[in-house]
């Protein structure tokens, strides 16, 4: 029977060590602690019970991305394209890639949380850095560059306001012969935020190690796959739910991207793993944060941007004689080099990568 408590694991981990906290560094990682969590059917059966679920994908580079339909991709933006939202900002002049606000919360505040799924139980990943570089500490510079303040014209703005926790999670979940899907991504962000926080003020990233597919639904139709590229569709997406329990929460879900359709072009600062890991983290940290719910600041207009937020806008690609990469700009975050796209500025009416 399960039982009515909504910390079940954590009770049971702090007494059956499902459950534990370690004080030690981390995998060369600049973090406190480590948590490992395993998710119980308390957890499942919360999840069956979630409301108001929302996601919104970036597409993969690749055929199944461009035969998928928008509804497919994504469920925030259900309103009919129209041709008013927000008013020009000069006067006769109209600027297309300008995102509408549509009066929903924007996170104006968040700590982050790095989620990784099944890393004990991995053959290629040993260690965070050998299958995501430092995503951490990526996070950490953004949040204390002047690219994060690209969103105040979106969300108010100010200094300090997009943190990293300093504890690593570890979940340990059953794996099957078939591809994850995001009812499973949503009994792993239920386990966590259980014990972290929910609310706007969180935001969990969940990561996947080389190798596991996942899929919005039990019909595997639209997938992060790059071994089957019939259903291949998208690299990475962010998402909110309410849960009855314990609230509302925010999550990205974070596949391996070092992989064709989803990676970023060589020769960049921290190698192709690394800054594949981070651009795609990057374009899902800020669409989280100017529109969580699907509700808040998008592109509204009839003129074939409809549904793109800040990130879709500007996610630009190379095109090679051998693939095809996504290709972000280079910029310097708190005194480090990396590679990020630019995001849609409302201010300047173009993708930028500072305010």
């Amino acid at each position: 029977m399960l039982e009515s408590s909504s910390f079940r694991h954590v009770l049971v981990g702090a007494t059956g060590m499902l459950l534990f906290l370690l004080c030690a560094p981390v995998q060369s990682q600049d973090l406190s602690q480590t948590l490992n969590v395993n998710p119980t059917d308390y957890d499942n059966f919360a999840v069956s019970q979630a409301q108001d679920l929302k996601h919104h994908a970036r597409p993969a580079n690749t055929s199944a991305a461009k035969e998928a339909r928008p509804t497919e991709l994504s469920n925030l933006h259900s309103a009919s394209p129209n041709s008013n939202g927000q008013e020009p900002s000069e006067k006769h002049i109209r600027f297309p890639g300008d995102l509408q606000y549509h009066g929903g919360p924007v996170v104006e505040s968040t700590v982050q949380h790095l989620i990784f799924v099944n890393l004990a139980k991995s053959t290629s990943c040993h260690t965070v850095a050998t299958c995501w570089g430092n995503p951490f500490g990526f996070l950490q510079d953004l949040g204390n560059s002047d690219f994060i303040h690209v969103v105040d014209q979106y969300t108010g703005g100010g200094n300090g306001l997009y943190t990293v926790s300093q504890t690593i999670v570890n979940v340990n979940y059953p794996t099957s012969s078939h591809p994850f899907t995001d009812h499973d991504m949503l009994v792993i962000a239920h386990a966590v935020a259980t014990f972290f926080g929910t609310g706007y003020n969180h935001l969990y990233h969940i990561f996947l190690v080389p190798g596991q597919d996942e899929c919005f639904n039990s019909t595997f139709t639209v997938c992060y796959s790059p071994d089957n590229l019939k259903s291949f569709a998208f690299c990475a997406y962010h998402g909110s739910v309410t849960f009855q329990d314990i609230g509302h929460v925010l999550y990205s879900v974070e596949p391996f991207q070092d992989v064709e359709g989803c990676s970023s072009r060589p020769g960049t600062p921290n190698g192709q793993l690394a800054d594949s890991t981070n651009n795609v983290l990057s374009h899902e940290t800020f669409e989280t944060i100017t529109d969580p719910d699907g509700d808040a600041w998008w592109n509204s207009l009839d003129n074939g941007l409809f549904g793109q937020e800040i990130g879709d806008e500007c996610s630009f690609l190379l095109f090679t004689s051998t693939a095809v990469f996504f290709d972000p700009s280079d910029v310097t975050l708190n005194g480090t080099k990396y590679v990020a796209q630019p995001e849609y500025n409302n201010h300047h009416h173009a993708c930028t990568t500072t305010p």
